[in-house]
């Protein structure tokens, strides 16, 4: 049994949500990035390019997430997210002009690798429907916004995704269906943040993951948050050695490569730490095309994704359809973080308000 879109006169399976969603069709693309907060500080993608099938397992301030990815697609990579960024951005964008949305998106290919600063040839095409294959295959479980009587929320990030193509093979439209746990929270605005368009310039998995850390916690307090580095390596979902991650963070440190953020990195006793502060902020627009939607076998880059055995991260491891401060302040805090430290870190730096890290 099926059902027929009315207004493109295609055949919908019975059991497509589609069928009882109104269509929130993408006009320009035009939007600010913006990310949901729940997914830049807690471990939902892999940070590697090579294919990762190892679950993540995490738990933190008695909140879990798990994330599992099948074996002909492997996990969805950081790189991937970039898709869930633009969905986010996107309806955000409408809902301030006071547009109705929907999980059911509606859009052309065209628009969303424009509006996530990647080239728009045929070989970005093919590579967005590998990223939209992960994100539908890859499975999550957490029990985040789940409140008292918590229970755990199963979902992929995609539900179901397709493309419109002509007789020769050229995809026109796409559209997709969103989870209703990324999409509520979306809506919710106080669960949403803006980024740096000069974020989807960032080649390396845990340069990316860094940055939305950094944007969550620090945000633009002028002095920032301070880490523990074996905690960020939990953090992460990582399957690299907490030694090969330590050392990836003291390259990152080295060249500055995050837009609007200073990294700095010392030892408290027999701890390494690493200080987030925010510095220069820009929302320049993207202004070149940069080639990060990649395949599952591309090569990794750097250490952090080495597929090491381990199920924890701290083990060695689609349609054609012609702020100067931040929302709302980081106020949470972890006992796993680095409160402990805070007291020497004020004095041995001087710095009045470094915070601690969140889960």
């Amino acid at each position: 049994m099926s059902a027929t879109d009315p207004q493109h006169g295609r055949h919908l399976s019975a059991g497509s949500e589609r069928q009882r969603l109104d269509p929130f069709v993408i006009a320009t693309g035009d939007a600010s990035p913006r990310d949901q907060q729940d997914l830049m500080e807690r471990p939902f993608f892999s940070l590697a390019k090579t294919k990762r099938v190892a679950p993540i397992l995490y738990e933190a301030g008695g909140q879990h997430v798990e994330v599992f990815g099948m074996p002909e697609h492997g996990m969805a990579t950081i790189w991937d997210a970039d898709v869930l960024i633009w969905a986010a951005s996107q309806t955000v964008e409408a809902e301030n002009h006071g547009l109705r949305t929907s999980r059911f998106l509606r859009f052309t290919p065209y628009q969303l690798l424009l509006g996530i600063g990647r080239a728009t040839g045929a070989r970005e095409y093919r590579l967005l429907k590998g990223a939209l294959a992960r994100l539908q295959s890859t499975v999550i479980r957490t029990t985040i916004r789940h409140g008292e009587h918590w229970r755990r929320h199963q979902f992929s990030w995609i539900n179901e995704w397709e493309e419109l193509t002509t007789r020769d093979g050229r995809v026109e439209g796409m559209e997709f269906v969103l989870p209703d746990w990324f999409y509520r929270g979306v809506i919710d605005r106080s669960l949403v943040l803006t980024i740096d368009p000069a974020y989807f310039r960032l080649t390396g998995g845990i340069e990316r993951w860094l940055y939305r850390v950094a944007r969550k916690h620090a945000g633009h307090q002028p002095h920032g948050w301070l880490f523990e580095v074996s905690h960020l390596h939990e953090k992460s979902g990582s399957l690299a050695r907490l030694s090969d991650f330590a050392l990836d963070l003291r390259r990152i440190a080295a060249r500055q490569p995050l837009p609007g953020y200073r990294l700095d990195i010392w030892r408290e006793g027999r701890r390494e730490m690493l200080q987030i502060r925010p510095c220069n902020l820009s929302t320049v627009p993207v202004d070149s095309a940069v080639e990060t939607l990649v395949t599952s076998g591309a090569n990794a880059i750097g250490t952090s994704g080495a597929a090491l055995s381990g199920f924890r991260a701290h083990e060695p491891q689609l349609s054609l359809w012609p702020e100067t401060r931040i929302p709302t302040a980081n106020l949470e805090s972890n006992k796993e973080s680095n409160s402990s430290l805070l007291t020497r870190a004020h004095e041995r730096h001087g710095a009045s308000a470094v915070r601690r890290g969140a889960p």
